[in-house]
Parts: structure tokens; C-alpha cells; sequence
């Protein structure tokens, strides 16, 4: 990875990781699938109108339900329910020993003793959250995390195939100066239309599951902190967190960007404790002790190949 790639990198980790303080400060005010629904709504809205379509596929919608819709339905839907900023910052990073357990699954890509080795290490850091459910993480909350660390899964493996077959049409219309910017319009792209798919889901959602919420007084009762903190979900952590981490996996193998991943939790750990006030136990050192001993230990090598890029989803 180039020096800019790398300080990108770092940057969109910082982002997502103070995100989650942002989020419980979001819930203050709205119910956790409408928050998820606007969020995706300011996301395509109007941007939707002014980037091309990516081309619509499985590829996309799984991307969009994957990541935008399971993850972020669930990860919201935890905190509402009590999990910290912090702990569910550090738990959703299992997504990572997931992904790679579904690269190897779906897409035929090998395993090395050496991921197993992380992943036993990082199951052993989620032993460590299991066994002090209650308080800052209830068992509710553990398991709807775990869901979206699925979701988002799912996703990584849709974004990638979806930036290859993007990245590889642009190649063969552009010439070579023109090709990276074009292949961040279509990153953006990627996010936007993906954002538009998973409003729609999640307005139904929450018509369904939070119909009292959508009234007048939900709005004009919501704080300041609130809406302000919803503009930086939209703009800081999804447009630009989502639009350069789908940059990054259409410029460099999934190998080289995943690792910095590790780097959200702790973010996200220290934006807690000092902006929320959240306690930092001995077992909470632990488990994150763990977990990215895990990821550093299986190395993230998430390097999906080139026949990975010929399967459909």
C-alpha cells in the first residue's frame, strides 16, 4: 500500500471506531431501525441523483443487506438495548475471522494453520465478553452484534467482487490516467445506491416493528446532539468511512487493507471512556487483548484471488 492508502486507512478506522459514540448518542432520540433507515436515507439522498448506478446484481444487494441493513439494524439495535460504545466496537471486529471462514467457504480460499491459530485466540477473547454478560453488554445485545459481525461479513466479500467488476469495466474504457478516479466515483457509487437499497428495506422495517416512533413528536422532540450526531453517521462514517474502505479494497488486495480494522476498536474504546464515561474492567482489557492478538496472529490474509472474482453472488 502506498504511504496515502495507508494514512486513508488509519483515518477511516479512527472514524468508525469514534463512531459508535456517536451512534449512542443518535439513540438518545430515535428508535434503532428508523435511526438505521435515516441514516441510509441523508446517505443516497440527493447524491443517488447525480452518481450512474453500479450494475444491479446479486453482488449489490448482498453488499447492501450485508452491510448496511444486517449490520447496522443489529449493531444499532444492541446499543439501544445497552451494549457500550466501547465493547461493541471490540466485538463486531469478529467479523474479520469471519470473513475469513467464508472466503474459504464460498470462495475456495485456503486457510493457514496460522489463521486457525488467531481465530482459537480470538474465540477465547469472546469467552472472555460471554462469561460478563450483563451490564455494559446483555446477552441480547452479544447476540445481535454477532449478527451484524455476519452481516458485514457477507458484505466484504460482496464489496470486493462488486469493485472488481466495476474496476475491471473502467479499465477497458479509460485510459490508465483517467481509471482511479473513476474507480472512486464508482466506490462512492457502490455506497450510495447500496445506501438507497437499504433505506427502502429498513423504512418497511421499521413501519413494521416501530410504527409508534413515526410521528411528528419523534422529530421535534429529537435533540440537537441527536441530529448533529446523525449528520456524522451520514456524511463523516458512511460517505466518506464507506466510500474510501471501498476505494481501498478496489486498489489494494483485501490482505493489505483488513488489518486496520484492528485499529477500530480501539479507537472506539478511548472515544467511549472519554466521551461517554464508560469503565474500563480488567476482563474488557482482556477480551481486547485477545481478540487483536487473534487478528494479528492469523495475519487478515483475506487475499481473495482471481478465481475468487468469477464467482456470482
Amino acid at each position: 500500500m502506498t504511504p496515502i492508502h495507508i494514512a486513508l486507512a488509519v483515518l477511516v478506522a479512527f472514524i468508525w471506531g469514534v463512531n459508535f459514540t456517536f451512534i449512542a448518542w443518535s439513540l438518545e432520540s430515535f428508535p434503532p431501525l428508523m435511526l438505521t433507515a435515516m441514516r441510509f436515507f441523508f446517505t443516497a439522498v440527493p447524491l443517488v441523483l447525480f452518481l450512474k448506478p453500479p450494475k444491479f446484481n446479486r453482488t449489490l444487494f448482498i453488499y447492501a443487506i450485508g452491510t448496511f441493513v444486517m449490520q447496522y439494524a443489529f449493531v444499532f439495535t444492541a446499543m439501544h438495548l445497552g451494549a457500550s460504545a466501547g465493547l461493541t466496537a471490540l466485538l463486531l471486529q469478529m467479523q474479520i475471522f469471519i470473513t475469513v471462514l467464508l472466503a474459504y467457504v464460498i470462495l475456495g480460499e485456503s486457510v493457514s494453520r496460522m489463521q486457525i491459530a488467531g481465530m482459537l485466540v480470538g474465540v477465547l477473547g469472546l469467552s472472555v465478553i460471554a462469561l460478563n454478560l450483563g451490564g455494559d453488554m446483555p446477552l441480547i445485545g452479544f447476540i445481535c452484534i454477532l449478527i451484524a459481525a455476519i452481516g458485514w461479513s457477507f458484505g466484504n466479500i460482496a464489496s470486493k467482487q462488486a469493485s472488481t467488476q466495476q474496476s475491471t469495466s473502467v479499465s477497458t474504457i479509460l485510459p490508465a490516467t483517467s481509471q482511479n478516479k473513476a474507480s472512486k466515483l464508482s466506490a462512492l457509487s457502490l455506497v450510495v445506491w447500496g445506501g438507497l437499497i437499504a433505506c427502502v428495506i429498513l423504512i418497511l422495517s421499521s413501519l413494521i416493528f416501530e410504527r409508534d416512533a413515526w410521528q411528528l413528536a419523534t422529530f421535534t422532540g429529537a435533540s440537537l446532539k441527536s441530529w448533529l450526531s446523525l449528520g456524522f453517521i451520514v456524511y463523516i462514517s458512511t460517505l466518506i468511512g464507506f466510500g474510501l474502505w471501498a476505494h481501498l479494497l478496489s486498489q489494494n488486495t483485501a490482505s493489505k487493507v483488513m488489518p486496520f480494522a484492528l485499529l477500530v476498536p480501539i479507537f472506539g474504546m478511548i472515544a467511549s471512556v472519554l466521551l461517554t464515561g464508560e469503565v474500563v474492567t480488567w476482563w474488557k482489557m482482556l477480551a481486547m487483548v485477545l481478540i487483536l492478538s487473534g487478528l494479528i496472529l492469523a495475519n487478515v490474509q483475506l487475499g481473495f484471488s482471481r478465481k475468487s472474482i468469477k464467482v456470482n453472488f
